[in-house]
């Protein structure tokens, strides 16, 4: 028999203290380690804590209001932090705003369009930005389209900064840009899209995933919450498949002129 949403556990200040020793003991094997990441763990951990506990605080006035200013704030504020996330994980970066703008933009027209078709075509609520559904939908986009189109840029500025040679080679013999750089696209876009293709091989397998954990938990019955996971997951997918193609277009625009000569120096080291 499910249990109702009024049987659900509450997890007491206590508890959530106890899964937090579990992070500081293992913060301490990784010093004894010395892996190197036990403050970045530590602050992670840390920052996520306070981080969700402040969206709570917003969620609940945005709710009680029930209004589409709000969401649609919270939704370009996640784009905005997305955007950076993505620029400050570049070793190789485009110089000047370009670093920041590519991502943002690039996951603003795959993840909002997905999301607003999704919440509209799909889902059916009686209003489309409803926040019940248009934040948590929208933030899954982004997180994982955030993830998709960092890893597509990163790979695919440190393959041609590592192959630049190969590329001015082939261009000089006579390619095209887009011929000499069709190797290095090919792999940034499996590198980019491979995380959503294995999460989505090894659901409900290997794993279940958070939104249909959470509707289980929240005493919905399994049924709906697997149709839920299943329309959330392929949104995913088309997200960051379209994000990460999007972005390493533009990326690789910057890189060669009118005259299609790779330009290095459009590139900064980090």
């Amino acid at each position: 028999m499910i249990a109702s949403s009024q049987e659900i556990i509450s997890l007491s200040n206590e508890r959530i203290f106890l899964a937090g020793l579990l992070i500081v003991a293992l913060g301490f094997f990784t010093w004894k380690a010395d892996l190197g990441i036990t403050k970045p763990l530590l602050v992670s951990s840390l920052r996520m804590v306070i981080q969700l506990f402040l969206v709570g605080l917003v969620l609940v006035y945005v709710f009680e209001i029930d209004h589409p200013l709000p969401v649609i704030l919270i939704a370009l504020v996640m784009l905005l932090v997305a955007g950076k996330e993505v620029s400050s994980r570049q070793k190789y970066k485009i110089k000047g705003f370009w670093s920041y703008g590519i991502g943002t933009a690039s996951m603003f027209i795959s993840s909002f369009a997905v999301s607003v078709f999704g919440l509209i075509a799909i889902i059916r609520a009686d209003n489309w930005w409803d926040p019940r559904y248009a934040i948590p939908v929208l933030g899954m986009l982004l997180g994982n389209t955030m993830t998709a189109v960092a890893l597509s840029v990163d790979r695919f500025t440190t393959n041609v900064w590592n192959d630049r040679d190969i590329i001015e080679a082939r261009l000089i013999i006579g390619e095209t840009a887009n011929e000499a750089i069709k190797d290095i696209v090919k792999d940034s876009l499996r590198s980019g899209l491979m995380p959503v293709i294995n999460s989505m091989a090894i659901a409900g397998i290997v794993s279940l995933p958070g939104m249909m954990t959470g509707q289980i938990l929240a005493g919905n019955s399994p049924d709906d919450a697997v149709r839920y996971q299943v329309v959330i997951w392929l949104l995913i997918a088309v997200g960051c498949g379209f994000g990460s193609m999007i972005a390493v277009k533009m990326v690789s625009k910057k890189l060669f002129d009118e005259r299609e000569r790779l330009r290095l120096d459009q590139l900064s080291v980090k």
